[in-house]
Protein backbone atom coordinates (compact mmCIF):
# COMPACT_ATOMS: atom_id res chain seq x y z
CA UNK A 1 0.00 0.00 0.00
CA UNK A 2 1.19 3.57 -0.68
CA UNK A 3 2.44 5.68 1.94
CA UNK A 4 1.81 8.66 0.02
CA UNK A 5 -0.74 10.82 1.71
CA UNK A 6 -4.28 10.05 0.72
CA UNK A 7 -5.63 13.77 0.50
CA UNK A 8 -2.87 16.52 0.04
CA UNK A 9 -3.33 20.54 -1.04
CA UNK A 10 -0.08 22.65 -1.76
CA UNK A 11 -0.66 26.37 -0.99
CA UNK A 12 -4.10 25.94 -2.57
CA UNK A 13 -6.31 29.57 -3.18
CA UNK A 14 -9.36 30.30 -4.77
CA UNK A 15 -10.97 33.14 -5.80
CA UNK A 16 -14.11 34.70 -7.13
CA UNK A 17 -15.11 37.65 -8.98
CA UNK A 18 -18.19 39.43 -7.99
CA UNK A 19 -20.11 42.24 -8.84
CA UNK A 20 -20.84 45.27 -6.13
CA UNK A 21 -22.76 48.13 -6.52
CA UNK A 22 -20.80 51.42 -7.63
CA UNK A 23 -23.45 54.35 -7.53
CA UNK A 24 -26.93 53.87 -8.72
CA UNK A 25 -26.53 52.14 -11.63
CA UNK A 26 -22.45 51.10 -11.92
CA UNK A 27 -21.01 48.07 -10.71
CA UNK A 28 -17.32 47.33 -9.89
CA UNK A 29 -15.56 43.60 -10.26
CA UNK A 30 -14.11 42.59 -6.79
CA UNK A 31 -12.23 39.80 -6.06
CA UNK A 32 -13.37 37.94 -3.53
CA UNK A 33 -10.49 34.64 -1.71
CA UNK A 34 -12.30 32.26 -0.17
CA UNK A 35 -9.84 29.81 0.28
CA UNK A 36 -6.05 31.58 1.09
CA UNK A 37 -3.07 29.11 0.49
CA UNK A 38 -4.36 26.25 2.16
CA UNK A 39 -1.69 23.49 2.36
CA UNK A 40 -2.68 20.25 4.58
CA UNK A 41 -2.62 16.40 4.40
CA UNK A 42 -4.56 13.58 5.27
CA UNK A 43 -3.23 9.87 5.25
CA UNK A 44 -5.39 7.14 4.07
CA UNK A 45 -8.18 6.05 7.02
CA UNK A 46 -8.01 9.20 8.86
CA UNK A 47 -11.19 11.00 10.03
CA UNK A 48 -10.78 13.80 10.11
CA UNK A 49 -12.99 17.42 11.13
CA UNK A 50 -12.69 20.22 9.54
CA UNK A 51 -14.98 23.13 10.99
CA UNK A 52 -15.16 26.98 10.67
CA UNK A 53 -17.58 29.67 11.31
CA UNK A 54 -19.86 30.54 7.71
CA UNK A 55 -17.94 31.73 4.81
CA UNK A 56 -14.66 30.34 6.12
CA UNK A 57 -14.11 28.74 3.14
CA UNK A 58 -15.32 24.74 3.86
CA UNK A 59 -17.52 24.47 1.19
CA UNK A 60 -15.10 25.72 -1.09
CA UNK A 61 -12.47 23.41 -0.18
CA UNK A 62 -14.89 20.13 -0.38
CA UNK A 63 -15.58 21.44 -3.69
CA UNK A 64 -12.07 21.50 -4.96
CA UNK A 65 -11.24 18.27 -3.39
CA UNK A 66 -14.28 16.74 -5.56
CA UNK A 67 -13.36 18.96 -8.67
CA UNK A 68 -16.27 21.04 -9.03
CA UNK A 69 -13.78 24.05 -8.79
CA UNK A 70 -10.67 24.47 -10.09
CA UNK A 71 -7.80 26.27 -7.57
CA UNK A 72 -7.02 29.54 -8.73
CA UNK A 73 -3.68 28.18 -7.59
CA UNK A 74 -1.59 25.73 -5.99
CA UNK A 75 -1.70 22.00 -6.67
CA UNK A 76 -4.46 19.01 -5.08
CA UNK A 77 -4.05 15.29 -5.05
CA UNK A 78 -6.51 13.14 -4.22
CA UNK A 79 -5.75 9.19 -4.34
CA UNK A 80 -3.16 10.64 -6.80
CA UNK A 81 -5.21 12.15 -8.95
CA UNK A 82 -5.70 15.94 -10.09
CA UNK A 83 -9.35 16.21 -8.91
CA UNK A 84 -10.18 18.46 -11.71
CA UNK A 85 -8.51 16.91 -14.71
CA UNK A 86 -9.86 13.50 -14.36
CA UNK A 87 -13.31 14.35 -12.43
CA UNK A 88 -14.70 10.73 -14.20
CA UNK A 89 -12.04 8.60 -12.50
CA UNK A 90 -11.82 10.03 -9.02
CA UNK A 91 -16.03 10.07 -8.85
CA UNK A 92 -15.62 6.23 -8.54
CA UNK A 93 -13.49 6.47 -6.20
CA UNK A 94 -15.02 9.30 -3.97
CA UNK A 95 -18.41 9.50 -2.04
CA UNK A 96 -20.12 12.62 -1.29
CA UNK A 97 -22.83 13.55 1.45
CA UNK A 98 -24.04 17.21 1.53
CA UNK A 99 -26.49 17.52 4.48
CA UNK A 100 -29.02 20.00 2.58
CA UNK A 101 -28.98 18.28 -1.39
CA UNK A 102 -30.12 14.44 -2.38
CA UNK A 103 -28.44 12.18 -4.79
CA UNK A 104 -31.71 10.30 -4.59
CA UNK A 105 -34.64 10.04 -7.07
CA UNK A 106 -37.14 12.16 -5.08
CA UNK A 107 -40.43 10.39 -6.62
CA UNK A 108 -39.19 6.75 -6.69
CA UNK A 109 -38.57 4.16 -4.34
CA UNK A 110 -35.39 4.14 -2.53
CA UNK A 111 -34.52 1.01 -3.92
CA UNK A 112 -34.92 2.00 -7.61
CA UNK A 113 -32.36 5.15 -6.41
CA UNK A 114 -30.04 2.33 -5.39
CA UNK A 115 -30.06 0.50 -8.34
CA UNK A 116 -30.10 2.99 -10.74
CA UNK A 117 -26.51 4.45 -8.33
CA UNK A 118 -25.49 1.15 -9.48
CA UNK A 119 -25.58 1.77 -13.25
CA UNK A 120 -24.01 5.57 -12.63
CA UNK A 121 -21.06 4.17 -10.95
CA UNK A 122 -20.68 1.39 -13.11
CA UNK A 123 -20.66 -1.22 -10.11
CA UNK A 124 -20.80 -4.87 -10.39
CA UNK A 125 -24.32 -6.18 -9.27
CA UNK A 126 -22.59 -8.60 -7.08
CA UNK A 127 -20.99 -6.59 -5.19
CA UNK A 128 -23.91 -4.04 -5.42
CA UNK A 129 -26.16 -6.87 -3.58
CA UNK A 130 -23.56 -7.03 -0.78
CA UNK A 131 -23.27 -3.46 -0.23
CA UNK A 132 -26.46 -3.29 -0.05
CA UNK A 133 -27.61 -5.81 1.94
CA UNK A 134 -24.54 -4.60 4.66
CA UNK A 135 -25.64 -1.01 4.70
CA UNK A 136 -29.25 -1.60 4.99
CA UNK A 137 -28.52 -3.74 8.04
CA UNK A 138 -26.30 -1.42 9.15
CA UNK A 139 -28.26 1.71 8.93
CA UNK A 140 -31.67 0.12 8.91
CA UNK A 141 -32.81 0.82 5.73
CA UNK A 142 -34.55 -2.71 5.13
CA UNK A 143 -38.33 -1.40 5.74
CA UNK A 144 -37.85 1.65 3.77
CA UNK A 145 -36.34 -0.14 0.47
CA UNK A 146 -40.05 -0.02 -1.12
CA UNK A 147 -40.53 3.81 0.23
CA UNK A 148 -40.25 6.75 -1.85
CA UNK A 149 -37.72 8.90 -0.88
CA UNK A 150 -40.23 11.41 -0.86
CA UNK A 151 -41.95 10.34 2.01
CA UNK A 152 -39.04 9.46 3.87
CA UNK A 153 -38.18 11.50 7.09
CA UNK A 154 -35.19 13.78 7.44
CA UNK A 155 -33.47 11.02 9.35
CA UNK A 156 -34.37 7.64 7.08
CA UNK A 157 -33.31 10.12 4.18
CA UNK A 158 -29.66 11.18 5.58
CA UNK A 159 -28.90 7.39 6.43
CA UNK A 160 -30.37 6.43 3.00
CA UNK A 161 -27.95 9.42 1.48
CA UNK A 162 -25.11 7.86 3.78
CA UNK A 163 -25.54 3.93 1.67
CA UNK A 164 -26.23 5.69 -1.54
CA UNK A 165 -22.88 7.18 -1.30
CA UNK A 166 -21.23 4.31 -0.41
CA UNK A 167 -22.43 1.67 -2.43
CA UNK A 168 -19.82 2.11 -4.93
CA UNK A 169 -17.07 1.30 -2.41
CA UNK A 170 -15.57 4.57 -2.43
CA UNK A 171 -11.88 5.35 -0.67
CA UNK A 172 -12.72 8.59 0.72
CA UNK A 173 -16.48 10.13 1.78
CA UNK A 174 -16.67 13.55 2.09
CA UNK A 175 -19.71 15.19 4.71
CA UNK A 176 -20.80 18.40 4.34
CA UNK A 177 -23.38 18.82 7.61
CA UNK A 178 -24.71 15.21 8.05
CA UNK A 179 -26.12 15.46 10.80
CA UNK A 180 -27.69 18.94 10.59
CA UNK A 181 -31.37 19.18 11.49
CA UNK A 182 -31.35 15.44 12.97
CA UNK A 183 -32.85 14.37 15.93
CA UNK A 184 -30.62 12.88 18.90
CA UNK A 185 -31.65 9.19 17.86
CA UNK A 186 -30.99 9.51 14.10
CA UNK A 187 -28.00 11.60 14.98
CA UNK A 188 -26.16 9.02 17.26
CA UNK A 189 -27.31 6.24 14.27
CA UNK A 190 -25.38 8.43 11.54
CA UNK A 191 -22.43 8.99 13.93
CA UNK A 192 -22.01 4.94 14.70
CA UNK A 193 -22.12 4.09 11.55
CA UNK A 194 -19.33 6.63 10.22
CA UNK A 195 -17.61 4.87 12.95
CA UNK A 196 -17.62 1.76 11.85
CA UNK A 197 -17.08 2.02 8.02
CA UNK A 198 -14.03 4.09 9.43
CA UNK A 199 -12.89 1.14 11.34
CA UNK A 200 -13.78 -1.99 9.21
CA UNK A 201 -13.25 -0.21 6.04
CA UNK A 202 -10.39 2.04 6.48
CA UNK A 203 -12.06 4.52 4.86
CA UNK A 204 -10.67 7.97 4.68
CA UNK A 205 -13.51 10.60 5.41
CA UNK A 206 -13.34 14.61 5.87
CA UNK A 207 -16.28 16.02 8.04
CA UNK A 208 -17.36 19.70 7.68
CA UNK A 209 -19.52 20.53 10.40
CA UNK A 210 -21.33 22.61 12.95
CA UNK A 211 -22.14 20.58 15.48
CA UNK A 212 -19.14 20.44 17.45
CA UNK A 213 -20.45 16.20 19.36
CA UNK A 214 -19.22 15.24 15.93
CA UNK A 215 -16.13 15.90 16.03
CA UNK A 216 -15.81 15.03 19.64
CA UNK A 217 -17.30 11.98 19.30
CA UNK A 218 -16.14 10.80 15.38
CA UNK A 219 -12.77 13.03 15.03
CA UNK A 220 -9.52 11.74 15.80
CA UNK A 221 -7.64 15.19 14.17
CA UNK A 222 -9.39 18.74 13.81
CA UNK A 223 -8.30 20.93 10.92
CA UNK A 224 -9.65 24.62 11.95
CA UNK A 225 -10.21 27.10 9.21
CA UNK A 226 -11.36 30.97 9.38
CA UNK A 227 -11.63 33.39 6.24
CA UNK A 228 -9.83 30.58 4.02
CA UNK A 229 -6.96 29.96 6.36
CA UNK A 230 -6.21 27.28 8.58
CA UNK A 231 -5.79 28.67 12.11
CA UNK A 232 -5.65 25.35 13.99
CA UNK A 233 -4.68 21.65 13.00
CA UNK A 234 -4.12 19.08 15.63
CA UNK A 235 -5.75 16.15 17.72
CA UNK A 236 -8.90 17.12 19.63
CA UNK A 237 -6.93 16.45 22.74
CA UNK A 238 -4.16 18.53 21.73
CA UNK A 239 -5.99 21.49 20.56
CA UNK A 240 -7.99 21.44 23.99
CA UNK A 241 -4.49 20.93 25.88
CA UNK A 242 -3.30 23.77 23.72
CA UNK A 243 -6.61 26.05 24.30
CA UNK A 244 -8.77 24.31 26.80
CA UNK A 245 -6.38 25.11 29.99
CA UNK A 246 -9.17 26.14 32.18
CA UNK A 247 -10.70 23.02 34.11
CA UNK A 248 -13.39 22.95 36.65
CA UNK A 249 -13.78 20.94 40.00
CA UNK A 250 -17.40 20.15 40.86
CA UNK A 251 -17.39 19.03 44.74
CA UNK A 252 -20.11 17.56 47.05
CA UNK A 253 -19.58 18.41 50.94
CA UNK A 254 -20.77 17.18 53.17
CA UNK A 255 -22.95 19.68 54.31
CA UNK A 256 -23.76 23.17 53.07
CA UNK A 257 -20.55 25.98 53.88
CA UNK A 258 -19.81 29.14 52.74
CA UNK A 259 -17.46 29.53 49.66
CA UNK A 260 -14.22 27.71 49.83
CA UNK A 261 -10.87 29.66 50.07
CA UNK A 262 -8.73 27.73 47.85
CA UNK A 263 -5.36 29.33 46.61
CA UNK A 264 -5.03 30.28 42.67
CA UNK A 265 -8.92 28.90 41.92
CA UNK A 266 -12.07 30.95 41.73
CA UNK A 267 -15.79 30.35 42.93
CA UNK A 268 -18.24 30.31 39.57
CA UNK A 269 -20.96 28.64 41.42
CA UNK A 270 -22.56 27.52 44.80
CA UNK A 271 -25.30 25.05 45.17
CA UNK A 272 -26.26 23.88 48.62
CA UNK A 273 -23.73 21.45 49.45
CA UNK A 274 -21.77 21.75 46.26
CA UNK A 275 -19.34 23.83 44.84
CA UNK A 276 -17.88 24.73 41.63
CA UNK A 277 -14.20 25.84 41.73
CA UNK A 278 -12.03 27.48 38.39
CA UNK A 279 -8.60 27.06 38.23
CA UNK A 280 -6.11 26.64 34.98
CA UNK A 281 -4.01 23.65 34.52
CA UNK A 282 -0.89 26.10 34.44
CA UNK A 283 -1.47 27.56 37.92
CA UNK A 284 -2.26 23.81 39.73
CA UNK A 285 -3.25 20.48 39.68
CA UNK A 286 -6.48 19.29 40.34
CA UNK A 287 -4.95 16.90 42.79
CA UNK A 288 -3.62 20.49 44.64
CA UNK A 289 -6.88 21.43 44.68
CA UNK A 290 -8.79 18.49 46.15
CA UNK A 291 -6.40 18.40 48.97
CA UNK A 292 -6.81 21.80 50.08
CA UNK A 293 -10.52 21.60 49.58
CA UNK A 294 -10.04 18.31 51.79
CA UNK A 295 -8.50 20.28 54.58
CA UNK A 296 -11.21 23.17 54.88
CA UNK A 297 -14.35 20.56 54.52
CA UNK A 298 -15.55 16.68 54.27
CA UNK A 299 -15.93 15.47 50.92
CA UNK A 300 -18.81 12.81 49.57
CA UNK A 301 -18.06 13.47 45.96
CA UNK A 302 -16.19 15.43 42.82
CA UNK A 303 -15.73 15.45 39.60
CA UNK A 304 -13.26 17.62 37.11
CA UNK A 305 -14.70 19.06 34.11
CA UNK A 306 -12.87 19.85 31.08
CA UNK A 307 -13.05 23.03 29.22
CA UNK A 308 -16.23 22.14 26.61
CA UNK A 309 -15.02 21.83 22.76
CA UNK A 310 -17.67 24.66 22.00
CA UNK A 311 -15.61 27.04 24.55
CA UNK A 312 -12.08 26.18 22.71
CA UNK A 313 -13.06 26.59 19.06
CA UNK A 314 -14.31 30.29 20.27
CA UNK A 315 -10.86 30.99 21.64
CA UNK A 316 -8.91 29.94 18.70
CA UNK A 317 -11.42 32.17 16.85
CA UNK A 318 -11.13 35.01 18.92
CA UNK A 319 -6.98 34.66 19.30
CA UNK A 320 -6.63 34.10 16.00
CA UNK A 321 -5.35 37.03 13.55
CA UNK A 322 -7.39 35.27 10.96
CA UNK A 323 -10.63 36.57 12.51
CA UNK A 324 -9.50 40.13 12.05
CA UNK A 325 -12.33 41.38 9.15
CA UNK A 326 -10.54 44.54 9.27
CA UNK A 327 -8.31 43.64 6.71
Amino acid sequence: MSTEPHIRMSAVRKTFTVRQRAGRIRRRRVEVCAVDGISLTMNRGELCGYIGPNGAGKSTTIKMLTGILVPTSGTIRVAGLDPSRSRLRLTRRIGVVFGQRTQLWWDLPLRDSFDLLRYVYRVPATRHRANLAAFSELLDLGPLLATPVRQLSLGQRMRAELAAALLHDPEILYLDEPTIGLDVVSKAAVREFLLQVNRERGMTILLTTHDLADIERLCSRVIVIDHGHIISDGTVEDIKTRFGDVRTLVVDLAEPCPPLDVPATEIVQVEGPRQWLRFQRDHTTAAAVIAQVADQAQIRDLAIEETHIEDVIRRIYTESPATDTSK
